[in-house]
């Protein structure tokens, strides 16, 4: 299989800009670039296929480089359906520095900003130099411009794929950058860009995009549809991952596999027949939560993610730091708590239980949990020893009700 038919394999080319590019990416060398925007100071989830697929093509012998949009994060990529929200020019620079830094961390990837040579271009310039290469009629048959002109459009997101095209002009021109690569999004503001290298130069550049990774409704995942999973291990713990791995829809998991490891298709297949034999032991979604944590934070973050995982909801909670109990339970409601009373006060006075015949009904059914352990004594004394480093105790009632008590 070469190295383009295993991509086709695993599902990560959508369109090509000419049949030569099968060739061109299997031999190997050529220089590509992926964009993204600074709209937010960490990557998540959803670019994460992306930033994969350009690590497949660097071990295939490409040279990447990553551009962060540094001017066109300052104008905003059209959304199909509204304008985005203009973000400030401090927070579009605060956003380049953690997003550069990131990059390189994660992936060792080449950065460039396109703030750097978009900053000094006039007006005019513009018009004269780039804008006479670009039929109003052209860009109005684009796909995302198409999806706007009924609801509108401002000059400003309709400038941004003049913009776009600009930085492969430029990357073209500077770096003997031949190819783009991009979600399928963003087909018809890089076939623009090719359009525009072809004009200024005569000569031929390169592209292809991916299909976007989706959930199985076929919303994307990313901040704007809520919850991201981010690749910042200070803004998605390795935990927070792992769940969203082991959570993820039976009938999508393969399809990540593919796409998100570099398990081999000898590996995904014997994973696939497990699956298929057995959905419910999770095998498939946990070797997912392994290659993924491990390649963004290393195996030591992942046996972090699944001891907490295995504890949490067991009597080894104990075992775990409180840290990592409050970081592993953010959707869970906190309580201040007060200690040294009885089970039946400590559960009143906190407002887990209405009133205390309620509670001693609880109680006595084995219905209140401290820390995975159930407590039946109505004189139970809770105090510090039910603690987590004296500083929280984790109270379940019922069955589905978790609780996070900070001790005042």
């Amino acid at each position: 299989m070469t190295f383009f038919e295993e991509l086709k394999w695993r599902g990560l080319i959508k369109d090509i800009s000419s049949p030569d590019l099968e060739e061109l990416l299997n031999k190997g060398g050529l220089t590509f670039y992926i964009g993204t925007d600074p709209t937010g100071d960490s990557l998540h989830i959803g670019h994460f296929s992306s930033f994969l697929m350009a690590t497949r093509l660097k071990k295939a012998g490409h040279h990447p480089i990553l551009l962060i949009g540094g001017a066109t994060g300052l104008i905003g990529d059209p959304k199909p359906t509204a304008e985005r929200a203009m973000i400030s020019k401090e927070e579009v620079l605060k956003n380049v520095a953690a997003l550069t830094y990131q990059v390189k961390k994660i992936f060792g990837f080449e950065v460039v900003n396109n703030y750097d040579w978009s900053k000094n271009l006039n007006f005019i310039d513009y018009l004269r130099d780039y804008g006479k290469y670009f039929s109003i009629n052209y860009m109005l048959d684009k796909d995302i411009i198409k999806r706007r002109l009924e609801e509108g459009i401002t000059y400003t997101e309709f400038s941004y794929m003049i913009m776009q095209s600009l930085d492969f002009l430029w990357l073209f021109e500077h770096k003997n950058c031949v190819m783009q690569m991009a979600g399928q999004d963003q087909w018809g503001n890089i076939t623009a860009g090719i359009d525009l290298i072809r004009k200024k130069t005569g000569k031929e550049a390169y592209a292809f995009t991916m299909p976007l990774i989706t959930k199985k409704d076929g919303t994307k995942f990313g901040k704007s549809e809520g919850n991201a999973i981010w690749l910042d291990l200070n803004k998605t713990s390795s935990y927070e991952m792992y769940q969203f791995f082991i959570n993820t829809e039976d009938e999508m998991v393969i399809d990540y596999l593919k796409k998100l490891t570099f398990l081999s298709k000898e590996e995904i297949e014997e994973l696939e027949k497990i699956h298929q034999a057995a959905p419910e032991k999770r095998i498939a979604h946990k070797k997912l939560a392994e290659e993924v944590i491990t390649f963004l934070h290393g195996h030591a973050e992942y046996e972090k993610a699944l001891k907490i995982s295995e504890s949490l909801f067991s009597e080894k909670v104990t075992e775990l730091s409180s840290t990592d109990i409050i970081n592993s339970l953010k959707g869970v409601p906190n309580i201040n708590v007060n200690l040294n009373a009885n089970i039946v006060d400590f559960v009143v006075n906190n407002h887990i239980c209405s009133s205390k015949r309620e509670a001693r009904e609880f109680i006595s059914a084995g219905a209140i949990s401290l820390n995975n352990h159930k407590i039946t004594d109505l004189e139970y004394l809770v105090d510090s020893k039910d603690t987590i480093d004296n500083k929280v105790i984790i109270i379940k009632k019922g069955k589905k009700n978790y609780y996070l008590g900070l001790v005042k």
